[in-house]
């Protein structure tokens, strides 16, 4: 995760209370969402203690242990105009491929979105499991080459090109050329 500006919360204090609050949301404790989660014990403690580096994989793997959206995890609070400089914001890396995502916007109460800035490299893909039922990723390849969509219906992108695919199954997103960037919208149903 990156560093904010300085007058936001650092991306790991939000993590590590958002972490704490939907533990105790649902009255568990940190064994039981380390299990539920797939992650070691120890690294939940670090996590809710603001230490550490989580990966996309643990991100997504909590926020489903949790039963809430990654971002309510991560999200900056909302401000009445709000902009994220290139190279600002939370990014979070993937751990089967060189893939990081940088939170854009939140689904808000109400709405059902969440918006990604995607800077992807050549290498492995990065393989995602299926979402929520319903749920539809939108997305607008910025530079780069990339493969993506459902795993089988994969297809490629050149800088420009637009895709909405069902999320609700497995899927991947592999860049085909150095420096591939993307705009990712999730629609939760």
């Amino acid at each position: 995760m990156s560093h904010p500006h300085p007058s936001q919360p650092s991306p790991i204090g939000l993590l590590s209370a958002s972490l704490r609050r939907e533990r105790e949301r649902l009255g568990l404790s940190v064994s039981e969402l380390a299990r539920r989660g797939g992650i070691a014990k120890s690294t939940l403690s670090q996590l809710e203690a603001g230490v550490g580096n989580p990966s996309l994989e643990t991100l997504w793997a909590l926020a489903a242990a949790l039963d809430v959206q990654v971002t309510r995890l991560i999200a900056q609070p909302l401000n009445q105009v709000k902009v994220i400089r290139a190279g600002e914001g939370a990014v979070i890396a993937s751990e089967q491929a060189n893939y990081a995502a940088t939170l854009l916007a939140v689904c808000p109460p109400g709405a059902q979105r969440d918006l990604y800035r995607l800077a992807v490299e050549p290498g492995a893909p990065r393989s995602s499991e299926p979402h929520r039922p319903g749920t539809i990723e939108h997305v607008v390849l910025c530079h780069g080459r990339a493969r993506l969509g459902p795993v089988g219906q994969a297809v490629e992108l050149s800088a420009g090109d637009y895709a909405s695919y069902p999320a609700d199954v497995a899927h991947t997103f592999e860049a085909l050329a150095a420096g591939t960037t993307a705009v990712m919208l999730i629609e939760h149903a």
